[in-house]
């Protein structure tokens, strides 16, 4: 893979440049390339513009690209408003392919739909890039939902922007679709020689205690602990509720776990009310804590980092940083520090975003203030390309006096903690007994499950939250299972080995739920099991439970045959009573033992 900027200055030098690079191309007998186009410019026409220069020049180019607040060449700024760079794949089993949708809060579920076709019918497929309009919607649970991809499967990108990062007004661009402002941009590339890695980065550290979040609303959050979330950010920071409230807690985001990771979350206003707007979702019952930049911690971090995309030898590199991020560092020169070190690796081309995302362990998540690196290569890795490029290092040895501040308060923090926690345990040992004496009371004996009351006091509680707003996020589905021929195995292999059969599935259906976040599954009655699994895509419950059956009919047993389940999935409807959800799924199973049995029906 080869990358070559060609920056937009006026129409005549654009299609001279283009002609130029379409006649090395044919010359290398290279054919397969695209233009990726990044505009700090939100002007249609213009784009419209180049764009009819691109296909009157290169006829064949596929093109792509969005609006943003910063333009990124080879770890510095480009040195132009429009940045079109051109990226060439020199192996010919390399195959990229661009989608584009509209996005909005009612179309995103059709869009993942659309893309799990287009995965399924290219198998190819090793990375995902995105580029999405600033929705105005939460996008976790779009992100949510693409738990289904195949886990080797990288996903990287960033929302479009503009330079004024408070301005709501964004867009993408394609050949194919033109230049929309409501759309999600997507590339896929894969193929045998294809490879990708990708990483973020932060660099905040925790500062002071912990908080839980005790009252939100997707990205507005009220009460931390119980107090409106301003008071703690006026009581701490002395951050007036004014039109600098922004730049003021910029140096002190929320570190908001998820999914295993962190994810920072800045504050970007303030309400009457005492809430706060955040840049993105944050989950009541979520423990958060305060972020302090420190720029020598967070630069140390960022040559850590690049050693590592170094060792992956890249071709090319995009880069997806923050635009929030770009205003912390204050002057542009601070900003081109952190990127530099990932310049100096491979030819590197990005924007500044107004929000990033990373696939992590099977999760893709939005982030904020966060630079994520994608690194991208053709092939086996050139052996010379992992000789060390020299690093700038820090030039002073001198902690500053704010570093040494937060440190002392953080660890003053912790010694407060640690003694609390010393407390928790001593009340938590007593609870611990109390618990042990109620743990039967909603747990089944044998496979240690919880018992069918408890389960259905879960669903019931579950459906009335998802009744009280029937989104996708909020829904759920259900997934009963029953042991194929059970009455046969106890009647000819006695009870004993029945039981072996039960505590089997059970074990195994508790180590599926301890994968799904939100989950959980009891024993509904004799050898029959119910399984509740969060989100209202069918899709994802279903190959759940193949994994469950696939999962059984593999286990052995010492002294009898492989056994077999049926399973009967149905998603939870906002229009009808839990009874009825209850009989679907009930019918579901009931249709699997009657269609042959070791089989999933979805109803």
């Amino acid at each position: 893979m080869k990358q070559f900027q060609i920056n937009f200055t006026d129409n005549e030098s654009f299609r001279n440049r283009l002609r130029d690079f379409g006649a090395t191309c044919r010359k290398a007998g290279m054919s397969k390339y695209f233009l990726q186009i990044f505009s700090e410019d939100l002007v249609k026409e213009k784009l419209e513009e180049i764009g009819n220069i691109i296909e009157e020049e290169l006829p064949d180019a596929e093109y792509f690209g969005c609006s943003s607040s910063g333009n990124i060449v080879n770890g510095q700024f480009s040195g132009s408003r429009v940045t079109v760079m051109a990226t060439v794949f020199e192996k010919p089993t390399t195959c990229f392919k661009v989608l584009q949708y509209s996005f909005t809060h009612d179309s995103y579920d059709t869009v993942r739909k659309e893309l799990e076709k287009e995965v399924e019918n290219n198998p190819w497929v090793k990375a995902l890039e995105l580029y999405i309009t600033i929705p105005g919607f939460s996008t976790t649970p779009f992100c949510d939902s693409l738990v289904w991809l195949r886990p080797d499967i990288q996903i990287f990108g960033g929302i479009a922007c503009s330079d004024d990062i408070s301005s709501p007004d964004s867009f993408v661009f394609s050949k194919e679709k033109g230049y929309k402002e409501h759309d999600i941009l997507i590339v896929m590339y894969g193929g045998e020689d294809f490879h990708a890695s990708s990483l973020f980065l932060t660099g905040w550290q925790p500062l002071g205690k912990k908080y839980r979040i005790t009252k939100s609303d997707g990205n507005i959050l009220y009460y931390l602990d119980d107090t409106l979330a301003y008071d703690v950010y006026h009581k701490y920071l002395k951050i007036k509720n004014d039109e600098n409230f922004f730049m003021n807690a910029l140096e002190f985001p929320l570190l908001y776990k998820k999914d295993g990771i962190d994810i920072l979350r800045v504050p970007a206003g303030g309400n009457e009310d005492g809430s706060i707007v955040m840049s993105g979702d944050m989950a009541e019952g979520a423990v958060v804590r305060m972020g302090y930049g420190n720029p020598s911690t967070i630069r140390e971090i960022g040559r850590e980092q690049s050693r590592k995309i170094q060792e992956f030898r890249p071709d090319i590199i995009h880069i997806f940083s923050c635009a929030a991020r770009r205003t912390f560092w204050v002057t542009d020169e601070n900003a081109v520090r952190e990127l530099k070190p990932f310049g100096e690796i491979a030819p590197s081309t990005g924007f500044f975003t107004h929000g990033e995302f990373i696939r992590v362990d099977g999760h893709l998540n939005q982030h904020n203030v966060t630079l994520v690196i994608a690194a991208m290569r053709e092939g086996e890795p050139d052996m010379f390309s992992n000789f060390e490029t020299p690093r700038e290092e820090e030039k002073s040895a001198r902690v500053p006096m704010t570093v040494r501040l937060a440190n002392f308060v953080s660890v003053v923090t912790s010694d407060l903690e640690e003694a609390n926690k010393k407390l928790e345990n001593a009340n938590a040992e007593l609870a611990r007994l109390n618990e042990k004496s109620n743990y039967f009371a909603v747990h089944d004996g044998m496979t240690k499950l919880l018992n069918r009351s408890e389960t259905q006091r879960r669903i019931e509680g579950r459906y009335g939250f998802f009744r009280e707003d029937p989104s996708e996020s909020k829904g759920f589905s259900l997934v009963m299972i029953d042991i194929d021929d059970f009455k046969k195995v106890n009647d000819t292999y006695g009870h004993h080995i029945g039981d072996e059969v039960i505590i089997k599935l059970a074990e195994l259906l508790k180590e599926v739920s301890a994968s799904i976040p939100g989950s959980f599954v009891g024993r509904w009655g004799g050898e029959e099991f119910m399984f509740y699994v969060p989100g209202a895509y069918e899709s994802f419950a279903k190959l759940q439970a193949e994994k469950i059956r696939t999962g059984f009919s593999e286990l052995s047993f010492e002294s009898i045959p492989n056994q077999s389940i049926s399973l009967g999935v149905s998603v939870a409807r906002s229009d009808e009573e839990l009874d009825k959800l209850l009989t679907r799924v009930d019918q579901a199973l009931y249709n699997a033992k009657h269609a042959g049995k070791n089989r999933v029906e979805v109803l």
